[in-house]
Protein backbone atom coordinates (compact mmCIF):
# COMPACT_ATOMS: atom_id res chain seq x y z
CA UNK A 1 0.00 0.00 0.00
CA UNK A 2 3.17 2.42 0.38
CA UNK A 3 2.87 3.20 -3.04
CA UNK A 4 -0.68 4.08 -3.11
CA UNK A 5 -0.65 5.76 0.08
CA UNK A 6 2.57 8.46 -1.39
CA UNK A 7 0.98 8.73 -4.37
CA UNK A 8 -2.28 9.57 -3.26
CA UNK A 9 -0.67 12.30 -0.94
CA UNK A 10 1.07 13.77 -3.90
CA UNK A 11 -1.87 13.61 -5.83
CA UNK A 12 -3.39 15.84 -3.37
CA UNK A 13 -1.16 17.70 -1.85
CA UNK A 14 1.54 18.10 -3.94
CA UNK A 15 -0.19 17.37 -8.01
CA UNK A 16 3.03 19.56 -9.48
CA UNK A 17 5.31 16.98 -8.33
CA UNK A 18 6.78 14.67 -10.93
CA UNK A 19 7.14 10.60 -10.82
CA UNK A 20 9.98 8.69 -12.17
CA UNK A 21 8.90 5.20 -12.28
CA UNK A 22 12.01 2.53 -13.06
CA UNK A 23 12.31 -0.97 -13.72
CA UNK A 24 15.14 -1.25 -11.71
CA UNK A 25 15.60 -1.12 -7.98
CA UNK A 26 16.10 2.68 -6.44
CA UNK A 27 16.08 1.42 -2.82
CA UNK A 28 19.76 2.36 -2.28
CA UNK A 29 21.25 5.80 -2.91
CA UNK A 30 23.54 4.14 -4.77
CA UNK A 31 21.27 2.40 -6.98
CA UNK A 32 19.23 5.41 -7.44
CA UNK A 33 22.14 7.51 -8.59
CA UNK A 34 22.97 5.19 -10.92
CA UNK A 35 19.72 5.28 -12.31
CA UNK A 36 18.83 8.93 -12.59
CA UNK A 37 22.55 9.53 -13.77
CA UNK A 38 22.76 12.18 -10.96
CA UNK A 39 25.56 12.28 -8.15
CA UNK A 40 24.55 10.67 -5.22
CA UNK A 41 23.98 13.91 -3.34
CA UNK A 42 21.04 14.81 -5.63
CA UNK A 43 19.27 12.01 -3.76
CA UNK A 44 17.24 13.07 -0.68
CA UNK A 45 17.41 10.03 2.06
CA UNK A 46 15.18 9.78 4.22
CA UNK A 47 15.97 8.20 7.95
CA UNK A 48 13.77 7.17 10.98
CA UNK A 49 15.18 7.63 14.00
CA UNK A 50 13.90 7.77 17.67
CA UNK A 51 14.97 10.67 20.02
CA UNK A 52 13.24 9.20 23.25
CA UNK A 53 9.80 9.25 23.01
CA UNK A 54 9.83 11.06 19.68
CA UNK A 55 10.19 9.47 16.11
CA UNK A 56 11.60 11.74 13.30
CA UNK A 57 11.69 11.52 9.89
CA UNK A 58 15.63 12.66 8.51
CA UNK A 59 15.97 13.92 5.26
CA UNK A 60 19.42 14.26 4.20
CA UNK A 61 22.10 14.13 1.10
CA UNK A 62 22.69 11.00 -0.01
CA UNK A 63 26.35 11.34 0.13
CA UNK A 64 25.58 12.64 4.28
CA UNK A 65 26.14 11.01 7.39
CA UNK A 66 23.73 11.25 10.68
CA UNK A 67 25.90 13.07 12.73
CA UNK A 68 24.93 11.37 16.13
CA UNK A 69 26.59 14.61 18.43
CA UNK A 70 24.44 17.54 16.61
CA UNK A 71 21.69 15.34 16.17
CA UNK A 72 21.93 14.96 19.92
CA UNK A 73 22.18 18.22 20.70
CA UNK A 74 19.51 19.45 18.09
CA UNK A 75 17.00 17.00 19.37
CA UNK A 76 17.65 16.69 22.96
CA UNK A 77 18.68 12.87 23.18
CA UNK A 78 20.96 10.24 21.67
CA UNK A 79 19.60 9.16 18.23
CA UNK A 80 18.59 5.78 17.34
CA UNK A 81 17.02 4.56 13.80
CA UNK A 82 14.38 2.77 13.68
CA UNK A 83 14.76 -0.99 12.29
CA UNK A 84 12.95 -2.34 9.21
CA UNK A 85 9.91 -3.37 10.84
CA UNK A 86 9.09 -0.76 12.91
CA UNK A 87 9.92 1.79 10.10
CA UNK A 88 7.61 0.16 8.26
CA UNK A 89 4.83 0.27 11.26
CA UNK A 90 5.42 3.91 11.95
CA UNK A 91 5.72 5.16 8.24
CA UNK A 92 4.14 2.81 6.54
CA UNK A 93 6.92 2.37 3.64
CA UNK A 94 9.33 0.01 3.75
CA UNK A 95 13.12 0.57 3.82
CA UNK A 96 14.39 1.78 0.47
CA UNK A 97 11.54 3.60 -0.29
CA UNK A 98 10.40 5.57 2.89
CA UNK A 99 9.80 9.23 2.02
CA UNK A 100 7.77 11.56 3.55
CA UNK A 101 4.32 11.34 1.80
CA UNK A 102 1.03 9.53 2.29
CA UNK A 103 2.37 8.31 5.99
CA UNK A 104 1.13 5.98 8.32
CA UNK A 105 1.41 8.38 11.62
CA UNK A 106 2.12 11.78 12.19
CA UNK A 107 5.83 12.39 12.41
CA UNK A 108 8.01 15.30 12.33
CA UNK A 109 9.87 15.54 9.20
CA UNK A 110 13.49 17.30 9.33
CA UNK A 111 15.11 18.20 6.28
CA UNK A 112 19.16 18.90 6.40
CA UNK A 113 20.20 22.46 4.83
CA UNK A 114 22.80 20.43 2.75
CA UNK A 115 19.72 19.08 0.27
CA UNK A 116 19.28 23.24 -0.88
CA UNK A 117 22.53 22.97 -2.87
CA UNK A 118 20.70 21.13 -5.33
CA UNK A 119 18.36 23.01 -8.02
CA UNK A 120 16.32 19.77 -7.93
CA UNK A 121 16.73 16.57 -5.68
CA UNK A 122 14.83 12.92 -5.84
CA UNK A 123 13.41 11.43 -2.64
CA UNK A 124 11.80 8.09 -2.53
CA UNK A 125 8.02 7.95 -3.18
CA UNK A 126 6.80 5.39 -1.37
CA UNK A 127 8.51 2.18 -3.54
CA UNK A 128 11.58 0.57 -4.15
CA UNK A 129 11.60 1.60 -8.07
CA UNK A 130 9.78 5.35 -7.61
CA UNK A 131 11.78 8.60 -7.18
CA UNK A 132 9.93 12.09 -7.08
CA UNK A 133 11.79 15.46 -8.10
CA UNK A 134 10.69 18.62 -6.63
CA UNK A 135 12.37 22.52 -7.91
CA UNK A 136 13.55 24.64 -5.71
Amino acid sequence: MSGESALAWLQAYAPDLKLIDHARSTATVAEAADVLGVEPGRIAKSLAIRVGETVYLILARGDARLDNARCKAELGGRPRMLDAEETLAVTGHAVGGVCPFGLASELAILADRSLLAYPTVFPAAGTRDRKSTRLN
